[in-house]
C-alpha cells in the first residue's frame, strides 16, 4: 500500500497527511499533481490525496479532471467524485439538495434577464445575493428590496462580478486586524493587493449569465458548522459579524459542543448518507419556525479554525471529549474503506 500526496506548504490538509503517514510508518510519496508525468508518477500507488483549494486559480481549472482519470486507474482519491463534484458550486447543490429532498435555504436561480425581472416584481425582500463560487462569505451580499435586485440582475446580465473583490478581502482583513486575527503585515497585505490582485482575482473570469438569490431568515445571529468524516462529526457555533448577517469567515467562533443543537448533527449524519461524501462540512441556519436548513456543503475547510474543537459525536449521537485529528480522519477513512 502506497499513498501520493500532493504537497502544498501553509495551512491546508497535506502537512498532517504527510506527518501522519510518517508517524504510522505508512509508505507514502508526496507528488506534485501539476507535473506532466503525474500518471506515470502514480502507478505504483493505491491512493491519491490532495487538499483542492476553491481560491487556487490552477486548482479549479483542473484538479476535477485529474481526480477523475486517475479514479478511472484504480487508485482511491481524497476527494473521490462524491465529495468533489459539486465543489464550491452552488448553483449545482441547490438542484443536488432539491432532488435528494434535503432541506435547503429556499434558492432562486434565473439564466436569463427577462425571466428574472419579472421574478423579482412578484416577491418579497429581503433576499440574499450570492454568488456561485466563493466561501467565508465572499459573494454574499443583502439585497434590501426591488431596486437593490434589479442593479444587481442588470449586472449579472451585463458585465457581470468579480468572483472575489480585493476591496472585500482588505475590509476583512481590517476587521480582523481590530478582533487581534491578524497583523498589520497582514493589512498592508490586503491593500496592495487593491492594486495587483491576486493570482485568482487576476486570472478568474467574471460570473455572469445568472442570477442567485436566497430566501433571508431573520433572527439568525450565528450559523452551525458540522463536519462529517466517516463515523465521526464534530462542529463549532460562528457567530455574525458585527452589524451583520453573515457568520461564515467572522473569526468569531464558539467551541463549545454543548452549543450545537444535536439535532443538526444527527441530520448532517442523515443527510451525508444520501450525499456519501469523504468530508462534508454543512453550513446551517434556522428558519422562522426553528427548523434546521442547510445553507451550502463543502469538503474543505481551514484546518486552524478547528484546533480548539473539545471532541466528536459518532453516528449514535455518543459525544467523546478528545483531540480531534480531521486530517488524520481522512487517511484512515480512505484506507479503511478500500474494497
Amino acid at each position: 500500500m502506497k499513498i501520493a500526496i500532493h504537497y502544498r506548504e501553509g495551512n491546508n490538509f497535506s502537512p498532517f497527511w504527510v506527518e501522519y503517514c510518517a508517524k504510522n510508518k505508512i509508505d507514502y510519496k508526496v507528488v506534485n499533481c501539476y507535473s506532466t508525468n503525474i500518471i506515470k508518477e502514480l502507478t505504483d500507488c493505491d491512493f491519491l490525496l490532495w487538499h483542492i483549494n476553491n481560491l487556487n486559480y490552477k486548482d479549479q481549472v483542473f484538479a476535477k479532471g485529474l481526480m477523475y482519470a486517475v479514479h478511472n486507474m484504480g487508485i482511491k482519491t481524497f476527494p473521490d467524485f462524491n465529495t468533489l463534484w459539486h465543489f464550491d458550486d452552488k448553483i449545482v447543490q441547490k438542484y443536488l439538495f432539491e432532488g435528494l429532498g434535503i432541506s435547503l435555504v429556499p434558492t432562486y436561480i434565473f439564466y436569463d434577464k427577462v425571466t428574472a425581472l419579472k421574478w423579482i416584481e412578484d416577491v418579497e425582500f429581503p433576499k440574499v445575493f450570492k454568488l456561485s463560487k466563493g466561501s467565508g462569505s465572499k459573494g454574499v451580499l443583502m439585497c434590501n428590496n426591488k431596486q437593490e435586485a434589479v442593479k444587481l440582475t442588470n449586472k449579472a446580465f451585463g458585465k457581470g462580478f468579480k468572483t472575489i473583490s480585493a476591496y472585500f478581502l482588505f475590509k476583512e482583513r481590517i476587521r480582523k486586524y481590530k478582533l487581534g486575527k491578524d497583523n498589520l503585515v497582514g493589512v498592508l497585505k490586503g491593500f496592495v493587493r487593491l492594486f495587483i490582485g491576486t493570482e485568482y482575482i487576476n486570472k478568474a473570469g467574471r460570473e455572469k449569465n445568472y442570477i442567485y438569490f436566497q430566501d433571508f431568515m431573520p433572527k439568525n445571529e450565528f450559523d452551525i458548522r458540522v463536519i462529517i468524516i466517516g463515523n465521526k462529526a464534530f462542529g463549532i457555533k460562528r457567530m455574525n459579524r458585527k452589524n451583520d448577517f453573515r457568520a461564515s469567515g467572522s473569526g468569531n467562533i464558539i467551541y463549545d459542543h454543548l452549543q450545537i443543537d444535536l439535532n443538526i448533527v444527527k441530520l448532517s449524519f442523515e443527510v451525508n448518507e444520501k450525499l456519501k461524501m469523504q468530508c462534508a462540512a454543512f453550513d446551517f441556519i434556522y428558519d422562522s419556525k426553528g427548523n434546521p436548513l442547510i445553507v451550502e456543503v463543502s469538503y474543505g475547510f481551514n484546518p486552524k479554525a478547528y484546533y480548539e474543537c473539545q471532541g466528536y459525536w459518532d453516528k449514535n449521537l455518543k459525544w467523546t471529549q478528545a483531540k480531534i485529528n480531521p486530517q488524520e480522519w481522512m487517511v484512515e477513512d480512505l484506507i479503511g474503506n478500500v474494497e
